[in-house]
C-alpha cells in the first residue's frame, strides 16, 4: 500500500485535484476491444469461445456458453448454510431500498390538455459479474435484484469462467437466489460485445450494467450506443471525514474500513481527513502495520489533517467519492449538506462494507468523481420514462401559440399541422 500522512496548507479544493491525481488513468485499450467487438459481431459464438479460451481458461476448452438451468439449481442447493441465510438477507434489504426509488405515474392537467409520465421497463437487461481477483456473488444480488424491481422480464447475467472452465459456485448460487433468467459462462469485452448485438447463443440486451475490469468498461463505451449502460466503473474509492469524537472510541475501527476499501487493491484510493492529529496518528500506526504485510495490494491511502470540519467538506465536495464516511457528531451533522457521493454512510457502525453487502443501499456506484453527476445502480437503469399525450379541447390555442414558433424554426409544415386543429367554431 501506498501510504503517507497530509496536513493541508492551501486551498482544499487543490488537494482534492491532487488526490484524484494519485491514481494514475489507466492505459487505453481502446484499439484492442473494438477489436473484440467487431470479432464477436463477425463470429458470435465461435469468437466467444476462442476469448474465453484465451483469456480465461488458459487454454482449456470452456464449458458451454450458457449455464443449464439444473447447475444453477444444484450451485444453490450446495451453498453453506451461513452463505444462503448471507444472500437471502442481502436479496431482501436490496430489493426494498430498490423498490422506495421507484417513481409513480405522474398525470400533468392543464386547460385543455394533458400530459402523463409513466415508466416502462427495457425487455431485457444484462448484469456483468467480474471475476478475475476474487468472485463477487454480492454484484449478482445488486444487479439482479435491481433489474427485478424494475420489472424488467429477462434477466441475463454473465460472468467469466475460471481455469477449469466453469464459473464460481457461490455466483451461480446467487443466480438462482436473486432471479436471474439465464446465465453465461463468459467475461471480458467479447461478453459484453455479445450482449449488445447477440450471438447463436446470446440473446442481445437493451440494458448492461455492472463493474469489470478496464476493457470490460471501455466495451460499455464502445456498445453505448446500442444499448444502455450504467456508468464507466473504475477503481473504487473512499472518503472518510472524521472528527475529535472518534478520538477515544473507534480508531481501531475505522483503520478496519480504510483498509478494507484498500482491499480492492490496485488504484484503490482511501482517503480519512480529520481536525484530530492525534486520530490520525491512531491510524496511521495501525494502517502503517498492516501496510508492511500487504505490499502487493497497490491501493492508495493518505491520511490528511484540516483546522476545521469545513475544509474537509469543501475537500469531499470536489473529490466526489463513490463512499463518503462521516464519524463524530461534527462530520456526521455535515450528511445534509453533502451534494457529491456515490453513497453516505453516516455514524462509527455504518462501515463501508455493509453497504458492499446487506445494508439494502446497492455497491454499484459512480467512480473516479463521477458521483458529480451520476448516481448508484437502481430500478431507473432499467426503466424508460414515455410522455403520453392527451389534447382536447386546448388544441385551438396551442396552435395559435406555437404556429409562430414553428415559422421562426422554418418549418412552415409543422405551422400547418398545427393550425388544421382550429376549427371556426374554436373561440379566438
Amino acid at each position: 500500500m501506498q501510504f503517507e500522512r497530509l496536513t493541508l496548507s492551501g486551498d482544499p479544493t487543490t488537494l482534492a485535484a491532487e488526490l484524484r491525481e494519485l491514481v494514475a488513468p489507466p492505459d487505453t485499450v481502446q484499439e484492442q476491444v473494438a477489436e473484440i467487438i467487431a470479432r464477436v459481431r463477425a463470429s458470435g459464438d465461435d469468437a466467444l469461445r476462442f476469448y474465453t479460451r484465451e483469456l480465461d481458461t488458459g487454454g482449456t476448452t470452456p464449458s458451454a456458453l450458457r449455464v443449464p438451468d439444473a447447475e444453477l439449481d444444484t450451485a444453490a442447493e450446495r451453498l453453506s448454510d451461513e452463505l444462503r441465510a448471507a444472500l437471502r438477507l442481502a436479496i431482501g434489504n436490496v430489493m426494498r431500498v430498490a423498490e422506495a426509488a421507484l417513481t409513480p405515474e405522474r398525470t400533468v392537467n392543464f386547460e385543455g390538455h394533458e400530459v402523463k409520465l409513466r415508466e416502462v421497463a427495457v425487455d431485457r437487461g444484462a448484469v456483468y459479474v467480474p471475476g478475475g481477483r476474487a468472485p463477487y456473488p454480492s454484484t449478482v444480488v445488486m444487479g439482479v435484484v435491481a433489474a427485478r424491481v424494475a420489472g424488467v422480464k429477462e434477466i441475463a447475467v454473465c460472468a467469466p469462467p475460471g481455469r477449469d472452465g466453469e464459473v464460481n459456485a457461490a455466483v451461480l448460487g446467487a443466480c438462482r437466489l436473486a432471479g436471474a433468467s439465464v446465465v453465461y459462462r463468459m467475461g471480458g469485452a467479447q461478453a459484453i460485445a455479445a450482449l449488445a448485438y447477440g450471438s447463436e447463443t446470446v440473446a442481445p440486451v437493451d440494458v448492461i450494467v455492472g463493474p469489470g475490469n478496464l476493457y470490460v468498461q471501455e466495451a460499455k463505451r464502445q456498445v453505448s450506443g446500442s444499448v444502455g449502460i450504467d456508468g464507466f466503473a473504475g477503481p473504487s474509492d473512499l472518503l472518510l471525514i472524521a472528527d475529535d469524537d472518534s478520538t477515544h472510541t473507534v480508531p481501531e475501527v475505522l483503520a478496519l474500513d480504510l483498509l478494507a476499501q484498500a482491499e480492492h487493491g490496485a488504484g484503490s484510493l482511501v482517503v480519512a481527513i480529520s481536525d484530530s492529529g492525534e486520530l490520525l496518528d491512531a491510524l496511521g500506526e495501525r494502517i502503517g502495520a498492516e501496510s508492511g504485510l500487504r505490499a502487493e495490494e497497490q491501493a492508495v491511502i493518505r491520511l490528511v489533517q484540516v483546522s476545521e470540519l469545513e475544509q474537509a467538506l469543501t475537500i469531499a465536495e470536489t473529490f466526489a467519492p463513490e463512499h463518503l464516511q462521516l464519524v463524530g457528531s461534527g462530520a456526521e451533522a455535515l450528511a445534509g449538506r453533502v451534494r457529491h457521493a456515490g453513497c453516505v454512510l453516516v455514524g462509527a457502525d455504518s462501515g463501508t462494507a455493509f453497504a458492499d453487502y446487506v445494508a439494502g443501499s446497492n455497491h454499484v456506484l459512480p467512480t473516479n468523481a463521477a458521483a458529480r453527476f451520476a448516481s448508484a445502480l437502481s430500478p431507473q437503469h432499467f426503466r424508460r420514462r414515455i410522455s403520453e399525450v392527451r389534447i382536447g379541447d386546448g388544441a385551438a390555442a396551442l396552435a395559435r401559440a406555437a404556429a409562430p414558433l414553428a415559422r421562426a424554426e422554418g418549418f412552415e409544415l409543422h405551422a400547418q399541422s398545427m393550425e388544421a386543429r382550429i376549427r371556426d367554431n374554436d373561440e379566438v
